[in-house]
């Protein structure tokens, strides 16, 4: 996250929106999750099951298109969780891979 000119946190990446099934490991816990949007620095989850990490724990993500991660814990809302990649050489490999064979761009769907 950077400062903008009000002292509020703003994205650095811009996110797009994915449909991911994946797992979320924290300590012994394990949750299925979808992940909902991805940048190069970070994505959101859809927790099917509850998670209980905190704001600051250390995850794992685990999925086809990404392979395993980890990632810090930045918010959590109900079943909703963000989190920040952990920026290694391994992990950037992994992201821009994604990016480049994977990352499908999901809009929504309008029916009448």
């Amino acid at each position: 996250m950077t400062k903008s000119n009000l002292n509020m946190e703003t994205r650095r990446a811009s996110r797009q929106r994915c449909r991911v099934d994946s797992k979320v490991k924290y300590l012994q816990q394990e949750a299925n999750a979808r992940m909902v949007d991805v940048s190069r620095t970070g994505l959101a989850l859809e927790l099917a099951t509850p998670l209980h990490a905190a704001t600051g724990s250390i995850v794992q993500i685990q999925n086809d298109h990404l392979g395993l991660i980890e990632a810090t814990v930045r918010w959590r809302k109900a079943s909703r969780l963000g989190v920040e990649v952990i920026n290694t050489s391994n992990t950037l490999a992994q992201m821009s891979a994604y990016f480049r064979h994977f990352h499908k761009e999901v809009r929504p769907v309008l029916t009448r």
